[in-house]
């Protein structure tokens, strides 16, 4: 749940809002929910069977060497190096977003300068142990949890029923094409928002039990976390009127949760919490490119990716190109979020959120789907302690979901064409995996290496005396 949580809500609020045109924004959350936990199942019943370090790469590697060898695997690394610093970009977003009310004279290129120096600190506090990084990030995600609730309590001390239950004239209407456009985007914005949910999956190889804990700890984090942020987007509507959020010059659209303390306990608190808020978003930048820089460096040590990214440093063992390849995605993600095209009509962040989702459907979220029927037949006799509820229909709803996320986000974004950069990426990545097999003479230059390891062999018949 602290993975999920960081800075999202509190600059995606607003968002939300613009994406629904009026307080029936509670929907997406709804609907992200429910994508998250039939995805979630997914993620359980792989994490539960094949409970190992790595995740989607991991699940990718077992289902599809059978006929493409280690390119699945391969392209997941690849799209990972960009969605991961991504979701980072817009926390540094968030960041300068914030910073803004209390430096309400900050200039664009003054946010600049601000936001590329938060990554270069972050990767410079992630230039050490992780031991020490460990005492680090509890701090800051102890303060996240007490911004979080301290915006929620704000709220309800001075809530008006009328401004957050007051829906427009024809809020939704099913049959009209713009409703499914601001559903769309707002399915995209709410998942964005409860990405982390599979962060149990990643720690596979350390779980006790993974077929019981895998799918509670997944399914219990959603349901806790949608919790938090419904009541985190009826508090705001009852304390800030919502086409107020749709003003791209107001404080409500570009700092909500400030605007809510401010109008509830006064200047002094609104200032005392966002600087909470702006350590929350710091925290999320810092802990998502210490999981993220990781991420390569296990395919290669595992020899599904550059060797260079298996290296890590001599003295403080982490791994080096990792953490640096995504600091700088990090930093251009941020920078060009800001300079392409009309930000007051598209926000750096709508942009940064379609980018990455786009991206992340391919290889992770259709792949990981297609990977649990795979190998319920090509691994029929894996121990699978938890097997997904109502198989097939999960996978299902949320392949279902992800294609509407993926379908509608040219929509979302118009002149930006995600669909484009993210099929351009997978194609930049298939060119870099050809090379990569050329090098080490594997498929397609050479034969495949098939490794069922977590298949237990049949026990032999014992010999006769």
């Amino acid at each position: 749940m602290s993975q999920m949580c960081g800075i999202g809500p509190f600059v995606t609020i607003p968002l939300m809002v613009a994406a629904f045109g009026g307080p029936q924004a509670v929907i997406g959350w709804i609907a992200g929910a429910v994508l998250a936990l039939v995805d979630g199942l997914v993620w359980a019943e792989l994490g539960a069977s094949l409970p190992g370090s790595g995740g989607s790469y991991l699940y990718l590697r077992e289902a599809f060497q059978y006929r493409s060898g280690r390119l699945m695997p391969f392209l997941f690394v690849w799209t990972a190096m960009l969605f991961i610093p991504l979701i980072m970009s817009t926390g540094v977003v968030g960041f300068v977003q914030y910073l803004g009310y209390l430096w309400p004279g900050m200039t664009g290129g003054q946010g600049d300068l601000v936001g590329l120096a938060l990554v270069a600190l972050v990767v410079l506090l992630l230039w050490r142990r992780v031991e020490s990084i460990a005492r680090i990030t509890t701090v800051m995600w102890a303060v996240m949890i007490v911004s979080v609730g301290a915006v929620i309590l704000a709220s309800y001390t001075h809530f008006s029923a009328d401004r957050a239950f007051t829906w427009p004239d024809h809020a939704i209407q099913l049959t009209h094409g713009q409703f499914w456009i601001g559903f769309a985007a707002g399915l995209t914005i709410g998942i964005y928002d409860y990405l982390g949910y599979n962060t149990a999956a990643y720690l596979g190889a350390e779980v006790k039990n993974p077929g019981r804990v895998m799918p509670r700890a997944i399914i219990y984090s959603i349901v806790g976390i949608m919790g938090i942020y419904l009541l985190l987007q009826v508090g705001v509507l009852g304390v800030v009127d919502w086409k107020e959020m749709l003003d791209p010059k107001s404080v409500a659209s570009q700092s909500v949760a400030s605007a809510v303390l401010e109008r509830t306990w006064g200047r002094g608190a609104a200032d005392v919490v966002t600087v909470l808020i702006l350590v929350t978003a710091l925290a999320s930048v810092l802990t998502g490119l210490l999981g993220g820089s990781r991420v390569p460096y296990d395919a290669a040590r595992d020899g599904v990716f550059f060797k260079a990214y298996g290296r890590l440093h001599r003295k403080h063992g982490f791994p080096v190109y990792g953490l640096l390849t995504m600091g700088a995605v990090t930093a251009a993600g941020f920078y060009l979020s800001r300079h392409v095209g009309n930000s007051a009509a598209h926000p750096p962040l709508t942009i940064l959120i379609d980018l990455l989702t786009t991206v992340m459907v391919i290889v992770q979220a259709l792949a990981q789907i297609v990977a649990v029927t795979v190998l319920r037949r090509r691994q029929a006799a894996l121990a699978r302690p938890y097997r997904m509820w109502l198989y097939p229909l999960p996978s299902v709803v949320a392949a279902v979901g992800w294609l509407v996320i993926y379908g509608y986000a040219d929509k979302n974004s118009p002149g930006y064409h995600p669909i484009e950069w993210s099929l351009a990426w997978v194609a930049a990545g298939c060119a870099a995996f050809l090379l990569w097999a050329r090098t080490e003479r594997t498929w397609p230059f050479g034969p495949k290496d098939i490794r069922e390891e977590y298949l237990v062999p049949e026990a032999e018949e014992p010999v006769p005396a």
